[in-house]
Formats: structure tokens, C-alpha cells, sequence
């Protein structure tokens, strides 16, 4: 259930002889090594990142966006349909439109993930063709990497196809019937950081775009620099879970962001913050990421993206404001219908691992395909083995699938190696280190599913199952203040690569109240030494079942530690797991 989280010993003897104290040292430590620099984790730089030059083929990207603005082109800007690429969507219009581009000369192209597919999809391009406009360039952006067949119809139709996209390529190389493909994750590109993101991939050719349209004379030299989309890069950042611990660039880049986001300078802020949370200094990557991207992805799970992209961009509160109720109902039916796979997928999972499955490869040939990856990732968390959802594909014959890794498991790689092993197994295909998508022949199924564990087998001989909780220790009495928590977040940003501290410890049920429309949740007061603090212990129960806990009880919880500023403020605890650990016989 949880192991002591290890550290790299270097670490905690650096950070202890800069003053910090022992928690904080062993918060650190516990997740980066002597190889990654202690000075990126506690004051991350802007001025560290690497310049847009380093990345591969950028100039041949910015040269043909130069030329589409001085002549007039019409410009088609194609994105994935998640949160990174709604996001990318708006940093790639933002700028067009600061450098002169009309708005009339701007078409928005965004993938239906249930009609569509993935990346630049043929029905995409199907679209694309047919509209009344058809564009002269078009720019991708967190897609296009794996989508030769397509971009080469493009080209065939006298359209040049810029790619920006961080996807890892495939081993035939980045598509050659794109004009120019701009990726960290070319094995020829030589840009440091491999772990940004799509949008910010995109920020770094628009900046580059911005100055060379300066040095060219069709810009003047004051016009604003990008810095100001940095909230729209902070958010793709966090939703798209790649490392904020060895990426100096995603940490500066979210802290910026993050500041800019509390700053409330866009509608889309204000109304996340008054419906989020209580106050801006909540403004944090958690609630990005488990608050508002579930709400912009939501729409691309059960319809159509592009109501995620009009919340971005709403010039007013009022329409930033219909827009995010839009979201939201969305994301409650997205729930819904998780809920109702995950209960169909988890048994399937578990038979799977005891039987000695080391990849899970699920298939509900009825489930959603909108909800193929959040039930993935939740059947990791409670399993701990990489995890494949497959529901049936828009094709008949075929599978969807959508996978997540564990930790030091590269889910690419792994689709890499099976279909160089078993060509015609993977229609197609393609992802990151840590989540992939893919298609399959429904009868390739069993082949495909057996030398998947045999690949994992062979390269991961050593890697069991993810523990479900790393913890970072027990907190001390005076450590649950509101300064100390303070100094822990500031360690943050925190996500993927450099998780959110959790801590162990055995608290007295002070009270215990039922919450929620569906009163799963519990509200708690509880007791620590002489010392009383607020929990919140989120799916508690089922519904309609009695408290796990009741005043007296002492608990045994795993937990996080925040400040909440509902009322004031105070230190408030969540509760990701808890068990009785005795009952009281007094009442408290």
C-alpha cells in the first residue's frame, strides 16, 4: 500500500548544508538526484531555458510563417483536442494576432476525439479540404509527429504543414512530407530539454516567429514579447503531466505562469478562481491540474473541443463565464461515465495481475472511448503495472486503446520495440514517455497483448508493481502551521516528477461529518497531540454506506497538507487513503 519514499543521500547533504531543515531536505532529495541541480528545484530561472535556435528545423518554421503573414496567406492552425492543445491553440492565435495576422485570415481546426481520432486525423483533413477557405499554411501544434499519410495529403493540395509537437517521433523519423517539423523529440534535434510540452513547444516558435519578424522590419521592436502567454503555457504544462522535477524549463515556466494566472488579467481566470477556489493565493499546479484541465478535457471526451478553446479565449467574464458552465456540466457527465467504466475495468485488471500480467491490457468493446485514459490511470494508481483501455474503434474490426505508464517505464518505447517485432499489429499509434494512444486489429488482440508482456519482460526485468503511496515521513506538532506549510509549498511546483509531498500519521477523530451531493465525502476534525486541524477525505464510502470513522475513533491516514482560505486561514489536511486504527471508547 506505501513504502517510505527513498532519497539520493548527495542531495539531502547539499540542501541541509544551505540551512534547509531536515523534512524539506528529505522532500527534495526524495525526488531528484545528484544529476539534476538543486539550484532548478528551489529557484527556478527563465533565463535558464534553452533558446528556441537549439530547437531542429525552427528557422525553416519561422522563414514560411514570415513569408504567410507579409503575404497576406491564409493561416489553418491544427491542435490536439486536451487541455495542452487547447492551450497551444490559443498561444498560436494570440501571437498571429498580435503580429498584424486579421482574425479573417485565422481558420481553427481542433480534432474530434470520437469522430476523429487522434493527431491530424483523415477526417480532419477531410474537413480541412472541403471549407470554403482552404488555408495556404497550416501549423500544428501537440499533433502531427506520427501523421505522414495526412500532411502528405496537404502537401499534394498545395498546403505547407508546419508540425510543432513534443510526441516522441517514430524510428522512420519525423513525416517528410511536412515543410518543417519542429520537435525536441527528433533523435537530429539538439534541444536539451526533451520534457516540455506541446504548448510550450509552440510559445518557443511564435517567440522566435516574433523576432524574426522584428529583424526583418515587418514588426516593430516594441512589440509586446510573448511573456504574457506563459499563464496560457503553465496550464498545458501541468494538464499534460510531463516532469516538473528534472525540467528546470516546465518548473520556471509554470511558477511564471502561475503568478500570471492569480493576477486574474483574463476572463477565463476570473471565473476559474470564483468557481475554483476562494482567493488567488490558492492558485496552485494541483488545482490546475485536477480542477480546471478535467473541465477542458471533459468537452473532448464526450464532444467537441472547441468550447474549451472559446473559454480560453472569452474577451469578457460573461462569455468566459458560459463557456466554463458548459465545461463543468460536461465534466459531470465525464464523471459519470468514468465511474461507470472504472467499475467495469477494475475487476478485469485485477484478474489480469494475478494471473501475472505485467502490462493490463483491458477491453470494454461498449465503454467509452472518451474516458479510455482517466480509467488508465486509475487502474495504475490501484494496481501499479503500465495499463491499456481498450474500447471498439470507429473502424469496425478494430481497437482504441489508450495507455499509462508507471514511473522508469517508457510507454512509447515499449509500443516502439512490439511493432518493430510485429509489424501490422499496430495500425497506429503514438504518445510520450508516460501515456500513448493507439489502434489495433480487434484479432490482433492476443498476439499484441502477449508480446507486449514479453517486451516489458525483457527490458524491465527488474521493475515490479508502482507502490499506490510514497510517503515523505511523519509531520511533527509544529510543523502543522500555517508558516511551515507555506515554506513547504514553496517548494512547488508539484506534479509529475516532482510529487506532491504525502505524510503518515495517526490523528483522534474529533468529529465526522458526510459531504457531497452523494455524501461519500468526509469532513473531519481531527486531533494531533494538543493540536486540531481540518481533513477532508474525498470517496470516503460508498454511497448510502455508513462512516468509516466516528468521534473517538483514532485513524491511521496518508495525507497531503494545504492551507485553506475558505474561512481565514488554516492548515487543512487530504486524505488520499485511511484506516481505523483503533476504535475510541470515550467521547472526544
Amino acid at each position: 500500500m506505501f513504502e517510505t519514499r527513498l532519497i539520493d543521500t548527495s542531495v539531502f547533504a547539499e540542501a541541509r548544508s544551505r540551512g534547509l531543515d531536515p523534512l524539506t531536505a528529505r522532500i527534495i532529495s526524495g525526488r531528484i538526484t545528484s544529476e539534476d541541480s538543486l539550484d532548478s528545484i528551489l529557484n527556478p530561472q527563465l533565463k535558464n531555458i534553452a533558446p528556441p535556435s537549439a530547437l531542429k528545423d525552427i528557422k525553416k518554421a519561422t522563414d514560411r510563417l514570415r513569408l504567410a503573414i507579409t503575404n497576406g496567406e491564409y493561416i489553418g492552425i491544427v491542435t490536439d483536442y486536451d487541455a495542452d492543445g487547447l492551450t497551444s491553440h490559443a498561444i498560436i492565435t494570440y501571437a498571429l494576432l498580435r503580429f498584424g495576422v486579421s482574425d479573417k485570415q485565422i481558420s481553427h481546426w481542433i480534432g474530434h476525439r470520437l469522430e476523429d481520432g487522434y493527431g491530424i486525423s483523415e477526417t480532419l483533413v477531410d474537413r480541412l479540404l472541403k471549407s470554403e477557405d482552404i488555408p495556404d499554411v497550416v501549423i500544428s501544434a501537440d499533433c502531427g509527429s506520427s501523421d505522414e499519410l495526412q500532411i502528405a495529403r496537404l502537401k499534394n493540395a498545395g498546403i505547407d504543414v508546419v508540425i510543432t509537437d513534443h510526441h516522441r517521433v517514430s524510428e522512420d523519423g519525423p513525416p517528410q512530407s511536412a515543410y518543417a517539423v519542429v520537435n525536441p523529440n527528433r533523435t537530429d534535434c539538439l534541444y536539451p530539454d526533451k520534457a516540455i510540452a506541446g504548448c510550450l513547444v509552440s510559445w518557443l516558435v511564435m517567440g522566435q516567429l516574433r523576432q524574426e519578424l522584428v529583424d526583418y522590419d515587418v514588426l516593430d521592436g516594441t512589440t509586446p514579447k510573448l511573456g504574457d502567454l506563459l499563464d496560457y503555457v503553465a496550464l498545458g504544462t501541468v494538464a499534460d503531466s510531463v516532469s516538473l522535477g528534472s525540467s528546470e524549463t516546465n518548473r520556471a515556466v509554470v511558477k511564471v505562469g502561475l503568478t500570471l494566472i492569480a493576477s486574474q488579467e483574463r476572463p477565463c481566470w476570473q471565473v476559474a478562481i470564483s468557481h475554483l477556489t476562494s482567493s488567488p493565493k490558492d492558485i496552485n499546479a494541483e488545482l490546475l491540474a485536477f480542477q480546471l484541465a478535467p473541465r477542458l478535457n471533459a468537452r473532448g471526451r464526450i464532444g467537441h473541443s472547441l468550447r474549451g478553446y472559446e473559454y480560453l479565449s472569452a474577451s469578457s467574464v460573461a462569455e468566459a463565464t458560459n463557456a466554463f458552465m458548459d465545461l463543468d456540466a460536461d465534466n459531470k457527465k465525464r464523471r459519470k461515465i468514468e465511474k461507470a467504466i472504472f467499475e467495469q475495468a477494475k475487476p478485469l485488471a485485477r484478474r489480469q495481475r494475478l494471473h501475472g500480467g505485467l502490462v493490463l491490457c483491458v477491453v470494454l468493446e461498449h465503454g467509452h472511448p472518451g474516458v479510455q485514459g482517466i480509467v488508465a490511470s486509475r487502474i495504475v494508481e490501484i494496481e501499479g503495472l503500465p495499463t491499456i483501455v481498450f474500447t471498439a474503434g470507429n473502424v469496425a474490426g478494430t481497437l482504441t486503446g489508450s495507455m499509462r505508464s508507471i514511473p522508469d517505464v517508457d510507454a512509447k518505447a515499449l509500443l516502439d520495440q512490439v511493432n518493430n517485432n510485429l509489424p501490422g499489429a499496430l495500425i497506429r499509434y503514438g504518445g510520450h514517455t508516460g501515456a500513448c494512444g493507439m489502434t489495433i486489429p480487434k484479432e490482433a488482440l492476443a498476439v499484441f497483448s502477449r508480446e507486449l508482456q514479453e517486451v516489458y519482460r525483457q527490458t524491465h526485468p527488474t521493475v515490479g508493481p508502482k507502490t499506490r503511496f510514497l510517503v515523505d515521513g511523519e509531520l511533527l506538532n509544529e510543523q502543522l502551521n500555517i508558516g511551515w506549510v507555506e515554506h513547504m509549498e514553496s517548494l512547488g511546483p508539484f506534479g509529475r516528477g516532482f510529487d506532491q509531498p504525502l505524510f503518515i500519521g495517526i490523528f483522534q477523530v474529533v468529529s465526522a461529518r458526510l459531504v457531497g451531493q452523494d455524501l461519500t465525502h468526509l469532513s473531519l476534525r481531527l486531533r494531533f497531540e494538543n493540536r486540531e486541524v481540518q481533513a477532508i477525505w474525498f470517496s470516503a464510502l460508498e454511497s448510502s454506506q455508513p462512516a468509516p470513522v466516528k468521534s473517538g475513533d483514532w485513524i491511521k491516514c496518508i495525507y497531503s497538507v494545504s492551507i485553506n482560505t475558505y474561512r481565514g486561514q488554516e492548515v487543512s489536511l487530504t486524505i488520499r487513503h485511511g484506516e481505523l486504527e483503533q476504535k475510541g471508547n470515550i467521547h472526544v
